[in-house]
């Protein structure tokens, strides 16, 4: 059972939120509820976005942590990790290798399926080798190989920006030149019908636990960008309504894909289980959504631990870390 530690007053902790991807807003809304969670326990926390101004700052007066609100590139790809490794401050969350992992969908979805974790088919194709190779005789030769339906994504993005569900060969390119908006790789998988789940894993110190899982519920089928930070376009229900047996195999297969991909301090799985029973993992987020309607928060309260401890404990291990 987890449980969270003692909070440590003196500690002074920047929130890391806005940045320029598309998910500028989302990561504002996180951000916010980040600092107020932090400064219920008492941890001075001040929130600061990704610009110019954020290495004079650092470099002027570092604080002790650094908690990355930051959704899309900026916060998730590995490189703000890297930079903030360079200036010695430690922070929540996936290392800067591992983010870069994680924030490739095809490359995360390559080590799952080394480690044995199950994970639908894919394939992972550029735009320019879509447009060299032909249009049409490619996209015929995925609805061959991989059959309908099918998932179209970014292999690089989150939110659900880009994504739609392909159930008939005439809608693919219109679905791969809409994920091709925004980015120049577009994840074609097999769309596996079941129940959507998310898994938040939380390591305070004991080792990496599965919080209850959230399963998903979208109005209109598809957990898209709108789904996501709608009110009343989703329903949740934590705890998933699941088998005691399907829900032991979910927590099992997130907690290996945590460990296959080399995760820390906190994520969240995403998981599909089809109608059989099966879980397969559809990818982690290294920067979960802290909004009002984000999986992970829904999971700690469903837990009975208080958000602001998690945060707090979660901060002394990146400190630790670094002493």
């Amino acid at each position: 059972m987890i449980t969270s530690m003692g909070t440590r007053d003196e500690l002074r902790v920047l929130v890391l939120a806005g940045g320029l991807s598309y998910e500028r807003d989302v990561s504002l809304r996180s951000g916010r509820r980040v600092l107020d969670a932090l400064r219920s326990t008492g941890i001075e926390a001040e929130m600061h976005d990704a610009d110019v101004s954020l290495l004079p700052a650092l470099r002027a007066d570092p604080p002790d942590a650094v908690v990355i609100a930051l959704h899309g590139a900026t916060g998730e790809d590995g490189s703000l990790r890297g930079v903030l490794d360079l200036c010695g401050v430690p922070y929540v969350g996936a290392d800067a290798r591992t983010a870069r992992l994680a924030w490739d969908k095809p490359s995360a979805k390559s080590r799952l399926r080394e480690a044995g974790i199950p994970t639908p088919d894919w394939v992972a194709l550029p735009h320019d080798r879509f447009s060299e190779l032909g249009a049409v005789a490619v996209l015929d030769r995925i609805v061959s190989r991989l059959g309908l339906p099918l998932m179209v994504k970014p292999a690089q993005g989150g939110s659900g920006l880009g994504a739609a569900v392909v159930r008939d060969a005439a809608d693919l390119p219109a679905a791969m030149v809409g994920c091709f908006g925004y980015d120049a790789t577009a994840l074609v998988e097999q769309y596996v019908s079941g129940t959507s789940l998310a898994v938040s894993i939380v390591d305070l110190g004991t080792g990496p636990e599965a919080l209850p899982i959230v399963e998903i519920v979208p109005r209109d089928g598809v957990y898209d960008y709108a789904a996501r930070y709608t009110a009343g376009r989703t329903t949740w229900h934590v705890p998933a309504r699941l088998d005691p047996a399907v829900e032991d195999r979910v927590r099992s297969t997130a907690l290996d894909a945590y460990k296959a991909l080399g995760l820390r301090d906190l994520s969240r799985i995403d998981v599909i289980v089809s109608e059989d029973g099966g879980p397969q993992v559809l990818g982690c987020n290294v920067s979960p959504g802290m909004t009002e309607t984000s999986l992970l928060p829904l999971a700690v309260q469903a837990a009975g631990i208080d958000f602001g401890a998690t945060l707090a404990a979660l901060v002394q291990r990146a400190v630790a870390r670094k002493r």
